[in-house]
């Protein structure tokens, strides 16, 4: 029989071990960071982790994902929008995943109301996608789509 030391400790050594292996989906980034402030970017697959040193910052999906525009106002109508993104470069894009929502929104906002905008839907579209793209490639991020609807 094993005493309750030997027992505890391999119970714990077990318990550890068990916390270290992290599986990540298909299609995801996770971005560790370390108590120092080192940030490790981990694909998908099995991953050995420390569990009390590290712990997981960001869950970024790869697939892609759209952030909702309200309230853009141009010659007395409102519209709304949505603008489709997709992360390109994880390791760039983990330092602005926590405010890419309000980096969008308020780019959006300031193209939508700029003078030199064209006159047509389409055309309106494509020039802030232009813009957002130039914009935000060094961030790693990719604008997919920019749609535009007259809001009733």
């Amino acid at each position: 029989m094993l005493s309750p030391i030997v027992l505890t400790a391999f119970c714990s050594l077990t318990l550890l071990v068990l916390a270290s292996v992290r599986r990540i989906p298909q299609g995801h980034v996770y971005a560790y960071r370390r108590m120092g402030g080192h940030v490790r970017i981990v694909g998908a697959g099995t991953h050995l982790i420390m569990p009390l040193v590290e712990r997981v910052t960001h869950k970024i999906s790869l697939a892609g994902a759209a952030v909702a525009v309200e309230r853009l106002t141009r010659d007395d109508s409102t519209y709304r929008g949505v603008v489709y993104f997709q992360v390109l470069d994880p390791e760039r894009a983990e330092v602005v995943m926590e405010d890419v929502e309000e980096r969008l929104r308020a780019a959006t906002h300031r193209l939508f109301s700029a003078h030199d905008l064209p006159l047509t839907l389409e055309e309106r579209r494509a020039a802030i996608k232009q813009a957002l793209n130039a914009e935000l490639r060094e961030c790693g991020l990719l604008i997919a789509r920019v749609d535009l609807s007259l809001q009733s």
